[in-house]
C-alpha cells in the first residue's frame, strides 16, 4: 500500500509463508504501479506500526510504504496558532494580573 494525494496505490502478493517486509517490496518493485516510488530508501510499516525489512509477515498483513512528509507537523501547527493570533485582535484594557 502506498497512499499518494491523487490516491493509493494497493496490491496484494502471493508470498511463499516465511517471507518478510523486504520480500513484499521485492515483489512490488516488479510491478509497473510502483515505478518512482523509492522502495529502498522508504520507511515502511505494517498496519500503522513502524517495521524493519526483516519483520515475518503475517498471512493479511498490509505492508505500507510511508513518503516523506510534506511539512512537519510541529512547524505546521506553530503557523496556524500563529496565523490565529494574528487574526484575533487582543483585548485592551486593564491588566489581568491583579495589580492596578
Amino acid at each position: 500500500m502506498y497512499a499518494r494525494p491523487q490516491g493509493a496505490i494497493q496490491r496484494t502478493y502471493e508470498l511463499p509463508a516465511a517471507a518478510t517486509v523486504g520480500d513484499a517490496l521485492r515483489a512490488a518493485r516488479a510491478d509497473p504501479a510502483f515505478v518512482g516510488i523509492d522502495l529502498e530508501g522508504s520507511p515502511v510499516g505494517v498496519f500503522g506500526a513502524p517495521a524493519h525489512r526483516e519483520q515475518p509477515l503475517r498471512p493479511g498483513d498490509r505492508v505500507e510504504i510511508y513518503r516523506p512528509l510534506a511539512l512537519d507537523p510541529k512547524a505546521a501547527r506553530r503557523a496556524r496558532v500563529q496565523q490565529a493570533r494574528a487574526r484575533t485582535p487582543r483585548p485592551a484594557g486593564p491588566s489581568r494580573s491583579g495589580r492596578s
